[in-house]
């Protein structure tokens, strides 16, 4: 038997992996998250407790009474931007928040999986494989960076599953992605400037939750790419997008970094290498199109 604590379970990845792991065999799930739970009304059977990671007692009062024996740690603050203007926030929520779980999981040798990003490297000479080497340009990755460091000092089990650019539709979540922004502002008329100098490999979210699954079934340790196996420009996403839905692509604009005015910098050319994913974890992940599709069709199915 399998028992899984989710941090972050209102968030884009924490619903989809409530959504996989719920109805399976062998399997026994405590989702969480800050506040209260965002799926109640549509996973009524998920079990949920309140928890902050950033409060020490909390985790350890949560930890200590449900005894998993994985942690999938999906909450952090990802806006990028945010991060910039929220040194401390920022270092609260991915640094030591990290420090926290880590010592509870220790405690009741627990094994855990850590949500990273593609934002630790510079984007120099993307894309990149397992032992490359961080340097992050923005505040965000270096907090991202940091916990890293924090997890593999960990004398519990661990994985750290790496990610880029994750797309998807999450249930009362205020965010977009770059499918529906695409989609939804090309049905408006609007005119949008979308960047062809940076290159990710972007993730579906089920994609993403998959991958932590399968750590979870094999007892993964150490470091694993987890992202689609598509180089891409935004500006590329886009123009499928727009071909995807039958829309004008007249009305995407071709624009550089250097023209948007963003606190924080973007590294310009990351996307992974997947192989040690798909070698040894057995992850396959979707292509941008079918991505695309199955983001429409939730879009559908949660329109009212």
């Amino acid at each position: 038997m399998k028992r899984i604590l989710i941090t972050g379970s209102n968030g884009l990845l924490g619903q989809k992996l409530a959504e996989l792991l719920l109805p399976r065999q062998g399997v026994e799930v405590l989702a969480t998250s800050r506040g209260e739970n965002k799926l109640a009304e549509r996973l009524p059977t998920l079990p949920f407790r309140s928890m902050d990671v950033t409060k020490p007692e909390q985790v350890e009062q949560v930890i200590s009474e449900f005894r998993p024996t994985h942690l999938i740690h999906t909450a952090a603050m990802t806006n990028v931007d945010q991060c910039e203007n929220d040194h401390a926030g920022a270092l609260l929520l991915n640094r030591d928040a990290v420090q926290y779980l880590v010592g509870a999981c220790e405690k009741y040798d627990v094994h855990l999986v850590h949500v990273s990003t593609d934002f630790i490297f510079d984007g120099a000479d993307g894309p990149y494989d397992e032992e490359a080497i961080g340097n992050p340009v923005n505040f965000y990755g270096e907090t991202k960076l940091q916990a890293e460091e924090i997890v593999k000092q960990a004398s519990c089990k661990w994985a750290i599953l790496r990610t880029v650019l994750v797309y998807g539709v999450a249930h009362d979540y205020g965010r977009t992605n770059i499918v529906l922004w695409v989609r939804d502002s090309l049905q408006a008329g609007k005119v949008i400037k979308v960047v062809t100098d940076q290159l990710r490999t972007p993730t579906l979210a089920e994609d993403l939750a998959m991958g932590c699954w399968l750590a979870v079934e094999k007892d993964a340790e150490g470091i694993f790419h987890i992202s689609g196996s598509e180089m891409m420009s935004p500006y590329e996403m886009a123009m499928q997008v727009a071909e995807f839905f039958a829309l004008d692509n007249s009305l995407i604009d071709k624009a550089d970094s250097s023209t948007f005015t963003q606190p924080a910098k973007r590294p310009a050319r990351t996307g992974f290498y997947i192989r040690k994913a798909e070698t040894q974890l057995g992850y396959h992940p979707h292509t941008f199109l079918q991505g695309i599709q199955m983001v429409a069709e939730q879009a559908a199915q949660a329109a009212p």
